[in-house]
């Protein structure tokens, strides 16, 4: 018998809770999956406390929350939950798993379900390219809570701040208001702005088994940060896909990108097209001090000097530029490739690109940058 995975249904009670009014956003959905990994499913009030710290916002939030809980996972009707009251007894498989069990009854195995739970985190660490159907749709219900924290930068401009340099103007300011004594000093120090993101995806023939995960990783950058993320793909053309991925939803988001893409699982040629977005956007502006990530295997059909020297260019003009390689994570890797080979001298950081959990760890790259 194969094991139930709780996810879907998890993910499921977050979207019921969008639909009942309460915040349930990708970030506090996150925090649940991950403090529901942490604790014993098959318990009701471990998984009570865990949604109730996690996606309520504040005390108009518990009631409905209560109501939400006692219909998605309980066979009581909805009640009002109050300081001491018991906690519910039952929690319904149905509400966890894709289909019941082979004889109709609902799994209620307090074994299973801990090996189930554990299912999400192995997930998180295995290569994209080689998963089923059934995990490549929970990876995307995955993909689907990760957020970005934009990185910033020090702007030029100068505001009220708490330390830094003496603001002469306000301190005189408020000396003539109190008749020439010194109440207190101000002071005002550079202010912080996002960092722009620009993201080069190859959906060349080599990178088909990872493109659709890819996308949807993108899709959530820039709807992170719509406003300072660029999109672009790289393949035997330049195609920009900012516009496309700034809609909401995931699905009409990747079919808008699909239409747009030309040269899907086509030939490679890195350096033609990176020469194309410096001289048309990134020397304009996109890519001046911004952290810019490259996801590529490194087969280069075309001239590798040639990606060579537009590598040069492109890190002169960013802040930080990150190559991620999906077979960077596997034992035995050497950057050998032609495309690989002629980047390296040019590059800030190397990553592997093959798992949920390496999309992550780039995730917190990008914010350190």
């Amino acid at each position: 018998m194969d094991t139930a995975d709780p996810l879907t249904g998890l993910v499921g009670f977050a979207a019921a809770l969008r639909v009942a009014g309460l915040p349930a956003d990708a970030q506090r959905v996150q925090a649940y999956l991950g403090a529901v990994g942490e604790l014993d499913i098959a318990d009701p009030g471990q998984l009570y406390w865990a949604g109730r710290l996690t996606l309520c916002a504040e005390p108009d939030d518990l009631p409905r929350y209560d109501e939400a809980f006692a219909a998605w996972f309980t066979a009581d009707e909805p009640r009002a939950r109050r300081r001491g009251a018991p906690k519910p007894k039952v929690v319904t498989m149905a509400a966890l798993t894709e289909a019941p069990s082979a004889n109709g009854e609902e799994e209620r195995a307090t074994e299973e379900l801990k090996v189930a739970a554990s299912d999400a985190e192995v997930l998180r660490h295995r290569d994209i390219s080689e998963l089923t159907a059934v995990e490549r749709e929970h990876l995307r219900e995955l993909m689907a809570t990760l957020h970005l924290a934009p990185p910033l930068r020090r702007s030029m401009r100068l505001r009220p701040h708490r330390r830094g340099r003496l603001d002469s103007a306000r301190i005189l300011r408020a000396m003539r208001a109190a008749g020439g004594e010194t109440v207190r000093l101000a002071y005002k120090d550079r202010t912080r702005r996002p960092r722009r993101v620009v993201l080069l995806l190859d959906i060349s023939g080599s990178m088909t088994p990872y493109a659709d995960a890819l996308m949807r990783f993108a899709h959530a950058v820039v709807r992170a940060a719509p406003t300072t993320t660029e999109v672009f793909t790289v393949g035997t053309r330049l195609t920009r896909l900012s516009r496309q991925l700034r809609k909401r939803d995931p699905r009409e988001a990747l079919a808008a990108a699909s239409r747009a893409v030309p040269d899907f699982a086509g030939g490679t040629r890195l350096g033609e097209t990176v020469r194309v977005f410096l001289d048309r956007w990134g020397q304009r502006g996109l890519a001046r001090r911004a952290v810019v990530v490259v996801f590529s295997d490194g087969w280069e059909r075309g001239d590798a000097a040639l990606l060579g020297e537009q590598l040069a260019r492109l890190r002169r003009l960013a802040h930080k530029v990150l190559w991620v390689n999906p077979h960077a994570g596997r034992d035995g890797y050497a950057p050998v490739q032609s495309g690989i080979a002629v980047a390296m001298p040019h590059l800030d950081r190397l990553l592997a690109g093959h798992s949920l959990a390496t999309l992550e760890e780039l995730l917190v790259e990008v914010r350190r940058a």
